[in-house]
């Protein structure tokens, strides 16, 4: 009976209720994952009347992100873009959404004096290369790329629905496509008999449509793990939210990080902000200014957020000073700001040094089939006598399929369900199925374990479907160590990481 209990105020948790104006009684949140789309994850919450609703829902934005990215993608040989791309100087009929975008990024390019642009691909590019080669670029390559994107790239007829390729910069549809991919896989979703509110959430953009308020929270580009405690949370309705960051990708060269964003007009990498986070009710604009701002000096970016009705951000600079617009503490909807950390103190005898913490990194296998949904995951850390301590990370869309993780759940492991788990996030795009949770040696009432042997286990399953459990006992007495993993079925491998704090 205790485990019916717990289990049914966690289904309270984790879906929630929403009511407005347009819905009479309560209905259930519904929510849905998978891996390896547009290069990341996805994320998509459903606001509906029943499960077959939610899951029609879930199908229509799918198929759209489908439908775009054949359309949009540059990493696709055979897109309606790249098949674009390899054309010259020939006007070629192409569809509305390509038209749109290439439009979209003629204005953008005006409006942040050249520091958005498709042709920053070609200095992304010399970065690459000389990073490959473990150098930096040379100033005379760089110098040949910003030459490059400074030329006209097509010509657009939209009376005419044409569009003429004109040089051989190379091209990249990144910044706001995402977004605006977001967008319209979000209203197909709302076309869906039964459904009343839609969020969905690629890579850490995400657009939220319908009678649906949802509490987001914003990576720390500090940490980078899923189980951090964000910086700041907002509550948006109908809006969109997009960051960009550095900490998620870029390139070492000499021990040295480089970001992946670069400044198509001088042709350095952006390193003075390492995170912009951009509310706006059209998710493009989201995408861009964030991608913009990440680019421009930050007193730049506020004059420009003040030109475009209903935009707010939090720039974190890399000092880790932030800016933010005049009214984004508007958008934190009563929720408390994030207590800053204090530094880790002595420890006393036998316990945890808390200068010391536990990363635990991994990645999900992935599956060539765009609709399979990312599997159940549990990560979790148990004592010398097989007692839970602390579960790191919890990923499941069905309460009912959770007994899928036999060893997890066969006590009552329900209760150490955290916050956390259930609101969605914002942040620099990760690498698709790649994942780090983090261990500060506190078990889940916030109380700093005993230094010592502990276990850390990671748990998979796909419901009725493959299962897989990897484990490793670890000595957390103070001394750094690190342990790899050997992958399987569902998890390529596994590393796990005890470290100094902020290593």
């Amino acid at each position: 009976m205790k485990k019916i209990t717990a289990l049914a105020a966690l289904v309270v948790l984790c879906f929630g209720t929403a009511s407005s104006k347009s819905i009479t009684r309560q209905e259930p949140r519904y929510t849905f994952h998978r891996e390896h789309i547009l290069g990341t994850s996805l994320e998509i919450k459903v606001l509906a009347s029943s499960d077959e609703a939610a899951e029609r829902a879930e199908g229509l934005a799918v198929s759209e992100i489908e439908r775009l990215n054949k359309i949009l993608s540059g990493y696709d040989k055979d897109s309606e873009f790249s098949r674009w791309f390899r054309t010259s100087h020939v006007e070629v009929p192409v569809s509305p959404e390509l038209i749109q975008v290439l439009g979209m990024f003629d204005s953008w390019r005006e409006k942040t004096g050249g520091a958005l642009d498709a042709s920053a691909e070609a200095v992304g590019r010399v970065w690459k290369k000389a990073a490959s080669e473990s150098r930096l670029p040379t100033q005379t390559e760089l110098d040949a790329a910003v030459q490059s994107v400074r030329q006209q790239h097509w010509k657009l007829d939209a009376a005419k629905g044409t569009a003429e390729h004109l040089s051989n910069t190379p091209l990249m549809l990144n910044s706001f496509t995402k977004s605006y991919i977001i967008d319209k896989a979000a209203i197909a979703a709302m076309g869906g008999e039964g459904v009343h509110g839609v969020m969905v959430n690629i890579g850490g953009d995400l657009a939220v449509r319908g009678a649906m308020s949802e509490t987001i929270g914003i990576d720390d580009p500090k940490s980078g793990a899923e189980n951090s405690d964000p910086i700041a949370k907002i509550v948006i309705r109908d809006r969109a939210v997009a960051t960009s960051g550095d900490y998620r990708r870029g390139v070492e060269i000499g021990g040295v990080h480089y970001s992946h964003i670069v400044d198509p007009r001088s042709g350095r990498t952006a390193e003075n902000v390492i995170s912009s986070t951009v509310v706006a009710p059209v998710a493009a604009d989201a995408g861009a200014l964030a991608t913009a701002f990440s680019v421009l000096a930050p007193e730049e970016s506020a004059k420009l957020a003040a030109k475009i009705p209903g935009v707010d951000f939090l720039i974190v600079k890399k000092d880790g000073t932030r800016m933010v617009s005049q009214n984004w503490n508007r958008l934190a909807g009563g929720i408390a700001a994030q207590a800053a950390k204090s530094a880790p103190g002595k420890p006393e005898a036998g316990a945890w040094d808390p200068s010391m913490e536990l990363t635990v990194g991994f990645e999900i296998a992935r599956i060539n089939d765009f609709r399979s949904r990312r599997p159940y995951l549990a990560v979790w850390i148990e004592d010398k006598d097989k007692f839970p301590v602390k579960t790191l990370a919890l990923w499941y869309e069905k309460p009912k399929w959770l007994p899928e993780l036999k060893l997890w759940y066969k006590e009552d492991r329900v209760r150490a369900m955290a916050d956390s788990s259930t609101i969605s996030k914002t942040g620099a795009t990760r690498s698709p199925g790649k994942y780090t949770v983090k261990w500060d040696g506190k078990d889940d009432s916030g109380k700093p374990v005993k230094a010592g042997r502990y276990n850390v286990l990671i748990e998979v399953a796909r419901e009725h479907g493959t299962y897989q459990l990897l484990h490793q006992e670890v000595d957390f007495a103070g001394t750094p160590k690190q342990e790899t993993l050997a992958g399987g079925v569902e998890i390529t491998g596994a590393t796990i990481e005890y470290h100094k704090v902020g290593r």
